[in-house]
């Protein structure tokens, strides 16, 4: 299948076999993403699905994960996902699990019933962008949901036995927060319990809404080390449930991934060097922004 505009996907389903079941993100009015601005949503027929779908069989290929694209693939209607995820079963019955991008609002949308459906047929987890736990960012940023709506929706899936796995972004909250943030993350994460924390530190784009807020004075965006200070304090404050984390950093020559809480010492050491690497450098450290 020829996939329309930039893959967006977690690191960690670099192994999955990436299904696009539509084109674009259904909400697409995130203040600091850039990644659809370009694209107008649309959900692809389904018979250009099931047509990839057989392509991949007929090759041989047994995938182990299935993760459904584009940005916001939850937002397709229950009877077509149900549909998917009969063929995806009947194609690749060793398929260990389907996952998808998520808005909070989608999953208020649908219904338990739905829910617990969907999972019977193959859907283990969805991706929520979390981002952080502060209100006032999340209004802000435009994310299109409250922290107390994720949590509503994330006690929903866990009902319906649908594992949930966030993505994060250390920096969103601005300079001078990102310690208070920190902390309050790892009490909402000890509370709602992902599967998988994916931390993309926030990087801005020059054409982002968000970055026009840094022009005018209304935004000081963090700095590298203050984002590096404040995945720190979220580590540090986790509980002892069982997460794989994954922490990138595009302009910075670090990446902090293990399964915690084993690993916890080790990520926290990690960081804490680079901490006092930065430290004692004489340099400014920018904060991330791209053309």
């Amino acid at each position: 299948m020829n996939y329309e505009g930039q893959i967006c996907r977690s690191p960690m389903e670099k192994g999955s076999f990436m299904l696009p079941v539509s084109v674009g993100c259904a909400y697409n009015q995130c203040r600091f993403c850039m990644l659809f601005k370009h694209l107008t949503y649309r959900q692809l027929p389904l018979e250009e699905i099931k047509a990839e779908i057989d392509r991949v069989a007929n090759l041989g290929g047994r995938p182990e994960r299935v993760f459904l694209g584009d940005g916001s693939a939850f937002s397709l209607p229950t009877e077509k996902l149900i549909t998917i995820l009969s063929w995806l079963r009947e194609a690749f019955p060793e398929c260990a699990g389907v996952s998808m991008d998520a808005t909070v609002q989608s999953i208020l949308f649908k219904s338990e019933s739905e829910l617990k459906e969907l999972h019977s047929l193959g859907l283990t987890d969805l991706y929520i962008g979390v981002e952080c736990a502060e209100e006032d960012i999340l209004l802000k940023i435009k994310k299109g949901n409250t922290l107390a709506e994720a949590e509503k929706a994330i006690e929903k899936l866990h009902r319906c036995s649908v594992g949930y796995d966030a993505h994060i972004m250390t920096g969103i909250c601005g300079h001078g927060r990102g310690e208070e943030n920190g902390k309050a993350l790892a009490a909402f994460f000890n509370r709602t319990r992902p599967v998988r924390i994916c931390n993309f530190s926030l990087f801005l784009h020059k054409r982002a809404p968000l970055y026009e807020d840094v022009l005018n004075g209304s935004f000081r965006p963090a700095d590298e080390r203050e984002n590096l200070l404040e995945e720190l304090r979220l580590l540090e404050n986790l509980s002892d449930f069982g997460v794989q984390y994954d922490g990138l950093h595009d302009f910075v020559p670090i990446r902090v991934r293990g399964f915690l809480p084993k690993d916890r010492e080790k990520l926290c050491a990690q960081l804490r060097q680079a901490i006092e690497k930065y430290d004692a450098s004489p340099e400014t450290i920018p904060y991330a922004v791209v053309e």
